[in-house]
């Protein structure tokens, strides 16, 4: 049969309450200090992986007026659109890639 808390003696009630709250700083305490140390384990592998593999250096950018220039110079026939349209595709590509 379950005991409901009022029908425990109080201090089988108060020993348990104290046992549980044992058990509840012990839990947080060891995730607390597992995930402190993973942090700083985290930290530490990420510099020596810096150290071992640097960074690739960024890709210099290509000058705005090179990507702008196709543009600018369609000519301005039907197939003109269509010109317009894969420039503006070329540039928004390139600009991308960068």
């Amino acid at each position: 049969m379950l005991t409901l808390l009022t029908n425990m003696p109080r201090d089988v009630l108060i020993r348990q309450l104290q046992d549980g709250l044992v058990l509840l700083v012990l839990g947080m305490g060891f995730v607390f200090i597992f995930l402190a140390v993973l942090v700083f384990v985290t930290k530490m592998l990420s510099k020596a992986c810096a150290k071992i593999s640097p960074a690739p250096e960024p890709k210099k950018k290509a000058p705005a007026a090179a990507v702008a220039a196709p543009a600018a110079a369609a000519p301005s026939s039907t197939g003109a659109k269509d010109a317009e349209i894969a420039a503006a595709i070329a540039a928004a590509y390139n600009k991308s890639r960068n």
